[in-house]
């Protein structure tokens, strides 16, 4: 069974590639607003196997694609549903956040930044993809680093993981992945697709209720 040390070095490993090769795919194109939301089965936190459509079975849930774990705006991310979590789940919804990590990284993850719901890992991207949450360009992943990263240089991804290493927070997995929250109705439809511009573009937590209490059953 791998350790902890063995999945992060991999997931480290497949970021410093990714930086080096710059994004490949696009960005995506995802459900619209009415769209039948698509169903994935995928283990959670603690390993066990859950479908998202549980998620939304008893009223509206909120699908959150999050960055990678080393992300700084993840921590943020984590920062304010921890705050508005009340009132998310006050309105009906029940948040639910989807990662690009393993059980055992998910699970450490969860712990660090004290998130309140479960966390599912789809380290494959299967889920990430069928909702259209592709790869940015680099302009919106780069727009505040200085210039000589634009070029995304592998030597500089080194430079940059070692230090953030040392910080306790190395970038894993896939550099470019977008982010994007869904808020899907008890019926299985999207009420609202939600895509980030750039990763701290975060939703105004009345849009999210908003579109839970305007989708009827199961809301508050």
């Amino acid at each position: 069974m791998s350790t902890i040390e063995d999945l992060v070095a991999g997931a480290e490993a497949r970021w410093l590639d990714g930086w080096a090769t710059g994004p490949t795919e696009d960005e995506g194109i995802g459900p619209l607003s009415g769209a039948v939301a698509p169903d994935h089965v995928l283990p959670d936190h603690t390993g066990e196997e859950r479908s998202l459509s549980e998620f939304w079975a008893d009223g509206p849930a909120l699908i959150l694609f999050w960055r990678h774990f080393g992300c700084s705006c993840g921590v943020e991310r984590a920062r304010r549903l921890v705050a508005e979590y009340s009132a998310l789940r006050d309105a009906g919804l029940t948040p639910v956040i989807v990662s690009q990590g393993e059980p055992l990284r998910a699970a450490e993850y969860r712990a660090a930044h004290n998130l309140p719901c479960a966390v599912l890992c789809d380290p494959d991207l299967g889920a990430y993809r069928a909702y259209g949450v592709g790869q940015w360009p680099v302009e919106r992943v780069l727009f505040d680093a200085p210039r000589e990263f634009w070029t995304h240089d592998r030597g500089l991804g080194e430079s940059f993981q070692a230090t953030r290493r040392q910080e306790g927070r190395p970038p894993v997995d896939d550099p470019w992945r977008g982010i994007a929250e869904y808020v899907v109705g008890q019926d299985g439809r999207v009420r609202l697709p939600y895509r980030y511009q750039y990763c701290e573009g975060f939703p105004d937590p009345r849009v999210l209720i908003t579109a839970a209490r305007l989708g009827g059953s199961g809301a508050g």
